[in-house]
């Protein structure tokens, strides 16, 4: 079988990191890629979850809201209809 060559760029610090870890575990960094591979081929995605996160759930987004809406049960706000904007 041949063999082809697959080049990819990472920071310095990152590519250290993963070198050790791979020999760590027992592994070249090759064989860690070609198991990566591997498993992107056998289970037609990418073997973990790629994500990002919604803002919406984050500690400062919740802690305003929830911040907000005690503001509201006390009496010290305005409640309106939702107001919608039209694209133009």
């Amino acid at each position: 079988m041949a063999l082809s060559t697959i080049t990819a760029r990472v920071s310095d610090v990152d590519k250290t990191n993963f070198d050790a870890f791979c020999t760590s575990v027992g592994l070249t960094s090759s064989a860690a890629i070609n198991m990566f591979v591997k498993a992107v081929l056998r289970e037609h995605r990418i073997p973990f979850e790629i994500k990002q996160d919604d803002p919406f759930y984050s500690p400062e987004n919740q802690a305003y809201i929830l911040k907000s809406v005690n503001e509201l049960r006390e009496g010290k706000g305005t409640v309106h209809e939702l107001i919608e904007v039209e694209d133009e």
